[in-house]
């Protein structure tokens, strides 16, 4: 059996070695490796497959976030809603544009940021909600963009876990997660659901204005080459990574598929499982499942994680501090019992393997692995 990984890379490059393979040399033989023909081919198919007018490619995830807040000219002092059990990046663009960062509780089934406590935190500096789409699936946005609306809010989408995902409005209507607010983001890490050899990120709009802004932003500012009218940062897409990505977008929804069906096998397995809580599938929400995350009740998550290490099955927690009481941002006066739910599913979760190449054999194992521990 092979080795069991969380996300098994290799196993995905081999499926498709030959195209990734020729669309590197290409550039190779191009040698236009920045903002080669590549980066705008990948931009215009991945603006098909999202339905959306405009995509724009950038250096990685946390960058595209603070190329969004730069273009809706958030000023120092401004407050962002953004959720407390969530990864790092939106706070940390937040803080490092004077910004000060409003959390809210999150729901304890689901994980996404709670719509129905966003409201009492607004405040007259209040200019944006940044739902994080976490681990698969898309939060309540029908509740969350009729928020914004009544109070003139921006909606800034964190879809870095969630690109695929289709939420579904009460009236029928459906999107993709990222083009729903003002302006979505998205991360090419790795290890993410479309994911390059590399950094990588990407911006969604449906606003022309403010896709050029955010396109003159991520190239220094600057409209024309050496003609510069704001302030920017140099946030590109590699062109070997965008025709990597080329590749692998087409085959996105096989790998959705993928995940889902090993999902749905945990949920199996587990869905009456005294001590492991699946995770809730919105039902307004389709689910990429970029991580499987279950909810450990009774158990000693160290133990369990140790137990499955012993049979070669890697464990991951995230996350294991939530935002509001990490060092960094202790100056913002946040503390201990602030938000229970985010606290309490920190020392709840942790996620199991799910990946496109899983086996089987490896799924039986991990299965049989897991309930062998309460045995």
């Amino acid at each position: 059996m092979k080795k069991i990984q969380m996300v098994d890379l290799r196993s995905q490059y081999e499926k498709i070695k030959e195209e990734v393979d020729a669309a590197m040399q290409e550039v190779i033989d191009q040698t236009a490796f920045i903002n080669g023909p590549q980066v705008r081919l990948f931009a215009d198919e991945l603006k098909q497959y999202l339905n959306c007018k405009y995509v724009i490619p950038c250096g990685n995830g946390t960058d595209a976030l603070q190329i969004a807040m730069m273009a809706l000219d958030f000023k120092p002092g401004d407050e962002v809603i953004v959720p407390a059990f969530t990864y790092i990046a939106a706070v940390e663009v937040i803080a490092l544009l004077g910004l000060k960062p409003v959390f809210v509780d999150v729901d304890p089934d689901t994980f996404q940021i709670d719509a129905s406590k966003i409201e009492p935190l607004i405040s007259d500096r209040t200019v944006a909600i940044v739902p994080v789409h976490l681990f698969g699936q898309c939060s309540n946005m029908e509740s969350i963009l009729k928020i914004a609306k009544k109070h003139t809010l921006k909606v800034i989408e964190d879809a870095a876990q969630s690109i695929g995902s289709v939420y579904t409005f009460t009236d029928g209507n459906r999107a993709f997660s990222g083009t729903m607010g003002d302006i979505g983001t998205t991360s090419f890490f790795p290890s993410k659901n479309l994911g390059c050899f590399g950094d990588g990120g990407a911006l969604f709009t449906n606003d022309h204005d403010l896709a050029e802004k955010m396109r003159m932003i991520s190239t220094h500012g600057q409209k024309k080459k050496y003609h510069h009218h704001s302030l920017g940062v140099n946030s590109r897409l590699d062109t070997i990574q965008a025709a990597m990505l080329r590749v692998k977008l087409r085959y996105l929804e096989q790998y959705q598929k993928a995940r889902n069906e090993v999902a749905s096998a945990y949920d199996l397995a587990f869905e009456n499982h005294s001590h492991i809580s699946i995770p809730k599938r919105d039902s307004n929400s389709t689910h990429v499942f970029h991580q499987y995350t279950v909810k450990l009740n009774g158990v000693n998550r160290e133990n369990f994680s140790k137990h499955l290490a012993s049979f070669g099955i890697p464990t991951m927690v995230y996350y294991p501090v939530p935002v509001h009481l990490q060092v960094a941002y202790q100056d913002y006066g946040f503390q201990e019992g602030d938000f229970p739910v985010a606290e309490k599913l920190s020392h709840e979760v942790i996620s199991i393997p799910i990946h496109t190449e899983m086996d089987p054999g490896q799924l039986e194992l991990i299965i049989n692995t897991i309930n062998s521990f309460f045995q």
